[in-house]
C-alpha cells in the first residue's frame, strides 16, 4: 500500500534529458517527499478523523503537486485551519491549476511533461 492516495501518482519518469528542466521542481518534490513521509509514518497513528475527504494530508499531497511548495503549502494550511470540530467537513477537492503542465511518477513526484 503506498503512502499517497491514488490520484497522485502518475506513470511519467524523469529522462536524463530533462533534468535540467526539473530543477526548478526541486523544492515542490522536497515537501513532497516530506508529506509522503509525514502520511507513511504520522498519519496511520491518528487514524481516520479528518471531517473532509480527501485527508488533510492528502489534501495537501494534490495542492502541493498541483500548485507548487509556496501555494500549495498555503492552500493547506488553510485546509487544516477549516478542518475542526464545528466544520460540517464533506467533499473538498483541490483546486485544479488551470495550466499545469507537468507529469506524476509512481512515487508522486513532479517532473517535467515530454516534449515528444
Amino acid at each position: 500500500m503506498s503512502a499517497l492516495p491514488a490520484y497522485s501518482r502518475g506513470t511519467a519518469h524523469l529522462h536524463g534529458p530533462d533534468a535540467l528542466r526539473a530543477v526548478p521542481l526541486v523544492p515542490r518534490n522536497l515537501f513532497l517527499g516530506f508529506l509522503t513521509a509525514y502520511r507513511a509514518v504520522i498519519s496511520p497513528l491518528y487514524g481516520d478523523v479528518c471531517a473532509y475527504y480527501p485527508s488533510c494530508s492528502a489534501y495537501a499531497v494534490g495542492a502541493v503537486q498541483q500548485h507548487g511548495a509556496v501555494k500549495g503549502a498555503g492552500l493547506s494550511a488553510w485546509r487544516i485551519l477549516r478542518c475542526n470540530p464545528w466544520s460540517h467537513g464533506g467533499v473538498d477537492d483541490v483546486p485544479p491549476h488551470k495550466n499545469f503542465r507537468h507529469a506524476l511518477t509512481p512515487r508522486g513526484f513532479v517532473v517535467p511533461s515530454r516534449k515528444d
